[in-house]
């Protein structure tokens, strides 16, 4: 088991920068594939950003590559998602997310076993 909890979302200007941050307990950290994923009202749930500790690899969506940056910090058990160069159309609920055992390549939501409660971010105009 692993609990999640995320921060650090906000109201932003475009062009801005955040920071989310999401705080893991339980299980040892490295163990799991580390995802970001955010949701717009009324569309489904996408994947933004995924780190892998097997290789130390990240992956992004289309949409975010050049802007935003996944990386962790295994003694804190902390995961982040830096976030520059944001748009209106960044506006969402971020999730992260944790998938056991560590996998790379996990895209997909239904790949992974826990869920943080989410945080929003509102990009604006």
């Amino acid at each position: 088991q692993v609990q999640l909890v995320e921060s650090g979302g906000g109201l932003v200007q475009a062009g801005g920068s955040l920071r989310l941050s999401c705080a893991a307990s339980g299980r040892t950290f490295s163990s799991y594939a580390m995802g970001w994923f955010r949701q717009a009202p009324g569309k489904e749930r996408e994947f933004v950003a995924h780190i892998s500790w097997i290789d130390y690899s990240a992956y992004y969506a289309d949409s975010v590559k050049g802007r935003f940056t996944i990386s962790g910090d295994n003694a804190k058990n902390t995961v982040y998602l830096q976030m520059n160069s944001l748009k209106p159309e960044d506006t969402a609920v971020y999730y992260c997310a944790a998938r056991y055992p560590d996998r790379t390549g996990s895209w997909y939501p239904e790949m992974y076993d826990y869920w943080g409660q989410g945080t929003q971010v509102t990009v604006s105009s």
